[in-house]
């Protein structure tokens, strides 16, 4: 069955999936200072990042309107899959799904699935491109979706940031209690748990740290030769190649995609960050 791919632009597309009319991201906005800044195709990383740094204010994102949510699900296609920052993040999966029911109002019944990552950067990138091989495969609308949450159930993100104070300003950590990533050089390792972030450890120094995601990562892997291994920078790539070599010398994956974070990604990572799913 034919279909297209939606997501917010957290979600990062790999290189051959951009100029695909079948994939579609709908650009959150991001604002620095005063100015607002569209996470689409225009968005320059070095300007954002300098903009951020020269800042005394922390930057903002504000989620898609349901009505660019809806724009985007009119398409010939017969099956639309929609892939959102975790909502205890954002506010992305609520306009996304209300986005589903402004287009049914409006034009009647379509088989569209709206999907809460729990996750967010290369999580949502994996569970796009399950739809994408479940599709091909000739998977039944309902059963992507069941197989989709599933997966995303069973799914683990993981990341180091060498600076956390864009998360902590904005809430987005309200489950690390004792954080200590702000003195001197401690760096935590952070997960996820439905959604929420976690932290699972911690290191001396970026190095340690991003060795110790390692080590987790190939610890809770399960049949990790079934699934991908996605990793997502902001600016970094020498480091995140470190990070994927670290991870391969401990499990056998089913293929690796690297990949530079977007304009969201990047406000939440900051420069030199790391997110890791597999």
């Amino acid at each position: 069955m034919s279909y297209k791919i939606v997501a917010d632009s957290c979600c990062e597309f790999p290189e051959e999936y951009r100029e695909d009319p079948r994939f579609q991201r709908v650009p959150l906005e991001l604002m620095v200072e005063d100015e607002v800044i569209i996470d689409d195709e225009t968005f320059d990383q070095a300007s954002f990042l300098k903009k951020v740094a020269d800042s005394p204010r922390c930057p903002k994102s504000s989620c898609p309107s349901p009505e660019k949510f809806m724009e985007a699900y009119q398409t010939d296609e017969e099956n639309v899959f929609v892939f959102t920052l975790s909502s205890k993040l954002s506010g992305s999966y609520n306009s996304a799904e209300l986005g589903k029911k402004l287009y049914h109002e409006k034009y009647g019944e379509k088989n569209i699935y709206v999907c809460d990552s729990e996750s967010a950067s290369c999580g949502e990138t994996q569970l796009a491109l399950k739809a994408v091989q479940w599709s091909e495969e000739g998977l039944p609308f309902q059963e992507i979706c069941q197989k989709l949450a599933n997966y995303r159930d069973h799914m683990n993100t993981y990341f180091v940031l060498n600076n956390l104070e864009t998360l902590r300003k904005n809430g987005r950590l309200s489950l690390v209690k004792a954080l200590v990533a702000s003195t001197l050089s401690i760096k935590p390792v952070m997960g996820a748990t439905k959604g929420e972030i976690i932290q699972l450890g911690q290191a001396i120094g970026i190095k340690k740290a991003l060795a110790k995601m390692a080590e987790i990562v190939a610890k809770e892997a399960v049949h990790p030769e079934e699934k991908m291994l996605m990793i997502t920078h902001c600016n970094c790539k020498e480091r995140a190649e470190s990070v994927k070599k670290m991870i391969l010398e401990k499990v056998r994956v089913k293929g690796v995609i690297v990949m530079d974070t977007r304009g969201v990604s990047s406000m939440y990572a900051n420069d030199g960050g790391v997110i890791v799913t597999l």
